[in-house]
């Protein structure tokens, strides 16, 4: 995967993947309406949970870009329940979508996104704040789990 490609771009390019399966193929529908809109809330949260981290990072002046050097250790907030809320924000949102939408074929942009996050950015995230950060990021490593 190219280092252009930010979460937020990926986040956006499910997003459309998915809607498009789910037009696709509408025999695949699960969950019909009223019941698909149970994903709301959950599309909400996940935004919102971004939406705060992206404050938290502009307050304490660090990168948030995921191929840029990390400047500040965060771990305050949600960092206190996740080490990546942003990624885990982002999969809740894809997931309240994927509720929305209560179509099979759009469950692939919520597994890939969640693959990606988990298999290729998070890891490589978690290399560039060890090299940053040493001891202390591997202490906070030790007492936060990974998404939840």
């Amino acid at each position: 995967m190219p280092q252009k490609l930010l979460p937020p771009f990926l986040f956006l390019i499910c997003c459309v993947a998915m809607i498009t399966c789910s037009l696709l193929f509408p025999q695949w529908t699960y969950l019909p309406k009223p019941w698909n809109y149970l994903g709301v809330p959950l599309l909400l949260l996940g935004l919102g949970m971004v939406r705060n981290i992206q404050g938290k990072f502009k307050k304490e002046a660090t990168e948030i870009n995921t191929f840029k050097s990390p400047k500040k250790l965060v771990s305050t907030g949600l960092f206190h329940y996740s080490r990546n809320p942003i990624y885990l924000g982002f999969t809740l949102a894809l997931g309240g979508l994927a509720i929305v939408l209560g179509n099979y074929a759009a469950l692939d942009g919520l597994i890939a996104f969640f693959i990606a996050a988990h298999l290729w950015y998070i890891p490589y995230e978690e290399e560039a704040m060890e090299k940053e950060f040493g001891e202390a990021y591997l202490d906070y490593k030790s007492k936060v789990r990974r998404w939840l």
